[in-house]
């Protein structure tokens, strides 16, 4: 509405125009129409008729002759022909009733004015509403579709974002699994290790231990092929021996008495290198050929 208030004066101006141009056609209508129904309702002009007599005949007079005739009679005059009755005049056309043409008026030409002046503004704010109304649509369109263009967005980056997440912790459930796996056959092989060395040291321990009972043994004469005697050897920390009990015989009594008696004799027995080999119990394997 603001940009059609410089146009006002403008438009109005032609209004006026165009008021005063019907105005002067009506009038000028309304003359012709007045002057044309005068003239068809003018009286008719009276007219007088004279009405005369046809004169009498004169008698025939006859030449004088030699001898006079006697006079013919008188014709009989003819009678008077009757004076004709003027026509009763035609009657008086009615005139009728002359249009009631109302005069311009300023003051309702000044409110048919006003009127379509306020008709004017209520158009242009009409289309200033819908013009309005149309913008707010087309905005709420384009926020819409914005917002609809975010929240796609922002659901992509949320997908996006999730994904690397899981590859994240896939990776790193891999690692810490390979790193568990690692450490398992890091510990797997250290156990391994550690049990083939105490395998070793306990196998050198008793080494030690059947070579000192060994060259206690004396042998039987005679000593048939090579029996295998085992003995369970209870002894203290110190590697002093509480008892040697025989679990299995070599068949050779002579060779099981010689062995227990070289086991006793060979108190106190070698100590292991490591103390966690110690064993309170042995158990002593001993052939005469090994």
């Amino acid at each position: 509405m603001a940009k059609d208030r410089p146009r006002k004066p403008a438009r109005l101006s032609g209004q006026w125009l165009a008021m005063a141009l019907a105005i002067a056609v009506h009038v000028a209508f309304i003359a012709v129409l007045v002057f044309s129904l005068r003239w068809q309702n003018r009286k008719p002009e009276p007219v007088m008729a004279e009405l005369y007599a046809p004169p009498p005949k004169a008698a025939t007079i006859a030449p004088e002759e030699p001898q006079p005739l006697p006079p013919a009679p008188p014709r009989p005059e003819p009678a008077p022909e009757p004076a004709p009755r003027p026509e009763p005049p035609p009657p008086k056309a009615t005139p009728k009733p002359e249009p009631k043409v109302e005069k311009p008026d300023a003051r309702a030409a000044d409110i048919a004015l006003k009127a379509r002046a306020e008709e004017e503004r209520k158009k242009r704010e009409q289309v200033a509403l819908e013009k309005k109304e149309r913008e707010k649509k087309e905005a709420d369109q384009r926020e819409a579709a914005k917002k609809k263009l975010d929240e796609q967005r922002r659901l992509a980056e949320a997908r996006e974002a999730e994904t690397r997440e899981r590859q994240r912790r896939e990776a790193e459930a891999l690692r810490a699994q390979a790193e568990r796996e690692q450490g398992v056959r890091a510990a797997q092989q250290k156990l391994e290790a550690e049990a083939a060395a105490r395998t070793r040291a306990e196998a050198d321990y008793i080494r030690r231990i059947q070579s000192k009972v060994k060259g206690n043994v004396i042998l039987p004469p005679d000593m048939p092929g090579n029996p295998e005697a085992i003995f369970d050897v209870v002894q203290l920390p110190t590697g002093e021996i509480i008892d040697a009990v025989l679990r299995k015989s070599s068949g050779v009594r002579a060779y099981d008495d010689a062995v227990q008696r070289a086991i006793v004799k060979s108190s106190p027995l070698p100590r292991p290198d490591r103390p966690d080999l110690f064993q309170r119990t042995l158990t002593l394997k001993f052939r005469p050929q090994d």
